[in-house]
């Protein structure tokens, strides 16, 4: 009888333990064809969002501490991701309460949590062209540190660094954005150091939601040495039901050029569940004579993406 009592209580404990970690496998599925005017189609992997599969979790150490986790990784799927699969995209371990949350590991950049929330086209492969890619844009750093706050009537923000190991690029960053009814609002700045070189990246942007459509707006500022340049973006997402419309434009200035960089995106999604979309697209780039590393180009292409 004690034993079988003593057995029952192992149970309930572990039980208890098990109850306060929890572990998530999760994962997006995308691909699709897309065809550039200028080359051959191509089937490619990630057009609306980028294929992955990762894990993240959580175990609660009491007194309102948990120790945090996340591994995630790129997929190619229309290869099969060949090379050795790795955790490219975010690997981190951590601890949150209610100070926020600090990690430590390979981690997105304070900047880049804002920086694309309001690119026009759902953040895809048919977004209008910006500048900050082109000029060699660091968004998840090896070696990193960053810390989160907790949210204060919709207002929080962010920081993150790295070390510098090997002579690696550093990136420093910072954050702040309002999220609350209709509104959300952002602002984050980023300084890459390589030891010699110094690029400053800018954003302040928002959106508004309307019901029957909301609207998008950006401005981005980039500078590298000689090289500065400014992104205005707007854009729209239109609900229909099970089909989303987003159309965008975006306009860079670069310093000491009259030639403007014009782009323009459009695209739509059919949802056949919560968890799988029908997508289509196209994006224009004109041509410009200014040297920002952003080929003219016409392409249009559709896919399908399931998330689990």
């Amino acid at each position: 009888m004690k034993k079988s009592l003593i057995a029952l209580a192992v149970l309930g404990v572990a039980g208890v333990a098990h109850a306060q970690s929890s572990v998530t496998l999760y994962g997006i599925v995308d691909v699709g064809v897309i065809k550039n005017k200028d080359a051959a189609t191509e089937m490619s992997s990630g057009l609306l969002s980028g294929s992955r599969l990762g894990f993240k979790g959580s175990e609660d150490l009491g007194g309102g501490l948990s120790a945090v986790f996340k591994l995630e990784g790129g997929l190619a799927v229309d290869t099969g991701t060949p090379d050795a699969f790795k955790f490219n995209r975010e690997s981190y371990v951590g601890l949150a309460g209610g100070f926020g949350e600090i990690r430590f590991g390979k981690i997105w950049t304070a900047y880049d949590d804002i920086a694309w929330n309001v690119n026009p086209v759902f953040d895809s492969a048919f977004s209008p062209a910006v500048v900050r890619p082109s000029l060699g844009f660091e968004g998840n750093p090896n070696n990193g540190i960053k810390y989160v706050s907790p949210e204060f009537g919709g207002v929080s923000g962010a920081f993150s660094t790295n070390l510098r190991e090997g002579g690696a690029t550093r990136s420093t960053a910072f954050q702040v954005k309002y999220e609350g009814g209709p509104i959300y609002a952002g602002l984050a700045h980023q300084i890459d150091k390589d030891g010699v070189d110094e690029t400053k990246y800018t954003t302040v942007n928002g959106t508004y939601d309307f019901g029957a459509a909301k609207l998008l707006a950006g401005y981005g500022r980039t500078a590298e040495g000689s090289v500065k340049a400014t992104d205005l973006s707007i854009g729209a997402d239109v609900p229909l039901g099970a089909v989303t419309l987003s159309a965008g434009y975006v306009q860079t200035k670069v310093d000491g050029f009259s030639e403007r960089l014009r782009s323009f995106g459009l695209g739509a999604t059919y949802d056949l569940s919560k968890r799988t979309v029908l997508y289509a697209g196209a994006r224009k780039v004109n041509d410009t004579t200014s040297d920002l590393g952003i080929a003219a180009e016409t392409t249009y292409g559709l896919g399908i993406k399931h998330s689990f």
